[in-house]
């Protein structure tokens, strides 16, 4: 590993950026569905050692944001999929969109490397120090310019089994500090010259087998039966280049009805005795609550009993001179098929919802990928809306179950999250796995069950530990019959959100300063 730490440092020209932009490509093969994180105890030490080259600012952060473009080319290269659905309008923003993103969200990793080069770190106190600077580089990312958290390195514990409870502490990005931590160690722990650093780089080792023992702990506990009221999922599995034609209307509506009344090998009376039925977002391409017809066949489907939530394009009026505003929600009939509860996402997609510096793009031929008039507007915030037979349910819609925070209403705690999608933009692409991830750590987050329909999957139902109950597979069209799971009481990071966070990167800085100051006696260095 000397060897290999001393040949990298010395890394110069396009060798030192390919190297480095491997190591990028390597740690996010740790994401779902391959999941392969022990490439991470390969990569990070491997970046680290050529960040211990750079000589210069310039040099080191251009170093982060390589490291960070290989890392985000390779985990959000699943969203060029959506310019294929219509490639002769969308096609030539593929590469635009995807490497814009990536190059974006890399000058964030940049700026963690500079972070560590500007407090010359070297050895533990870099790889201690780097989990910091990247841990507070994802919280920014996850937060500024709208926010855009997806494919935070703490998701590799979707498949580090009973390590992933550590979420519930922690929450998304102190989990990314951990994990980055741990990843780096290596670097010290086979490099013969840093023989010091050894045993407290063992002592922090030891925090994975203790995480998985907490988790191991966590998921064994004992949980409250649950909740008693059953519901219906559908998955209508309606390919993206069909879900828009007006001319498909009928036959798309006819098949969530069709599957909604299906009788099953567990529910012969089909939907009779249903609680809840929930279809995904945007399920018909109509506005389905200025329908009359639709309203109408609703009652019937639902015969006076149950809920129906689906996902809806949804008109305001125009009021004044302010123009009809366009929402992406989740409407709520009853058994009347009467509208009960309306919810109106308040986070949306750039480029797909909205279009960001629309007076500068939209005159170079950029458009929003999703095709309404103007952009969507944003609803109120995080809502938890009591629904007809006593549910309180807090909603999120697609895109919105990818961020950590402002889930949930403060001071109104739901019984469960309802997470409607449309993955279908995205086809058998890594992404609805990744976006399925993402769910499942909300639910440990915030020890909340999850009950989510996604058009062409991937569909299921999740515990307040994050476990999959039911699902349906990608391309698949059913239906997933089950109980609504119980909620866990709140955890750590439900009451504390990032304050968790905030005391690890405090402890990890007083970590690299203790070990700085051990360096410079052993050195005969002054102290400052």
């Amino acid at each position: 590993m000397i060897r290999l730490r001393q040949a990298c440092r010395k890394l110069r020209g396009w060798r030192r950026g390919g190297v480095t932009v491997l190591a990028g490509a390597l740690a996010a093969l740790a994401l779902p569905p391959l999941g392969a994180w022990p490439l991470l105890f390969a990569a990070v030490p491997l970046f680290l050692a050529v960040l211990e080259g750079a000589t210069t600012r310039r040099s080191a952060l251009l170093l982060g944001w390589l490291f960070g473009l290989g890392y985000f080319v390779v985990a959000f290269h699943w969203i060029g999929f959506a310019f294929l659905v219509d490639a002769d309008t969308y096609l030539w923003m593929m590469p635009f969109m995807v490497g814009g993103l990536a190059g974006g969200m890399a000058i964030y990793w940049g700026l963690a490397a500079l972070a560590v080069r500007l407090a010359r770190l070297h050895g533990l106190s870099l790889v201690i120090g780097f989990a910091a600077a990247i841990a507070v580089a994802e919280w920014l990312r996850g937060h500024l310019f709208t926010g855009f958290p997806w494919a935070a390195p703490g998701l590799a514990a979707e498949a580090m089994g009973p390590v992933a409870q550590v979420a519930s502490v922690t929450g998304m990005t102190g989990l990314t500090l951990l994990i980055v931590l741990l990843a780096g160690l290596p670097l010290v722990l086979l490099s013969p010259g840093l023989r010091r650093e050894r045993w407290l780089a063992l002592a922090l080792l030891a925090l994975l087998p203790a995480g998985w023992g907490f988790g191991a702990w966590q998921l064994a506990l004992p949980q409250a039966p649950d909740t008693g009221l059953s519901l219906r999922i559908v998955q209508p599995n309606v390919p993206q280049s069909d879900k828009w034609r007006s001319e498909n209307a009928r036959m798309i509506f006819d098949r969530l009805q069709e599957l909604s009344l299906a009788p099953t090998a567990d529910r012969p009376a089909g939907l009779a005795g249903i609680d809840y039925l929930i279809w995904p977002e945007s399920a018909v391409p109509f506005l389905i609550d200025e329908s009359p017809v639709a309203r109408e066949e609703i009652a019937r489907m639902l015969n006076g009993k149950g809920v129906l939530l689906t996902g809806s394009i949804r008109r305001e009026a125009q009021a004044g001179d302010r123009p009809a505003r366009v929402f992406n929600s989740i409407i709520a009939f009853d058994g009347r098929g009467d509208v009960v509860v309306r919810y109106d996402k308040w986070r949306l997609v750039p480029g797909g919802e909205f279009l960001p510096f629309e007076w500068l793009l939209e005159p170079l031929g950029f458009r929003k990928v999703v095709t309404v008039p103007g952009s969507f507007a944003a609803g109120p915030g995080p809502q938890t809306l009591q629904l007809p037979g006593g549910l309180a349910a807090a909603m999120l819609v697609c895109y919105e179950v990818i961020f950590p925070h402002d889930l949930i209403q403060p001071g109104a705690r739901p019984v469960v999250i309802v997470n409607v999608t449309n993955d279908g933009w995205f086809g058998r692409s890594t992404g609805p796995h990744q976006h399925l991830a993402q769910a499942r750590m909300r639910a440990i987050e915030q020890g909340l069950p999850i009950l989510r329909a996604a058009n062409t999957g991937i569909s299921a139902v999740i515990d307040a530990r994050g476990r999959l109950l039911a699902s349906l597979p990608l391309d698949q069209q059913g239906v997933i019959d089950a109980r609504i799971p119980s909620a866990d009481e709140p955890t750590i990071y439900a009451l504390l959100g990032d304050f968790v966070l905030m005391a690890l990167v405090l402890v990890a800085v007083s970590l690299v300063l203790v070990l700085m100051r051990i360096h410079r006696r052993a050195s005969g260095q002054p102290q400052s």
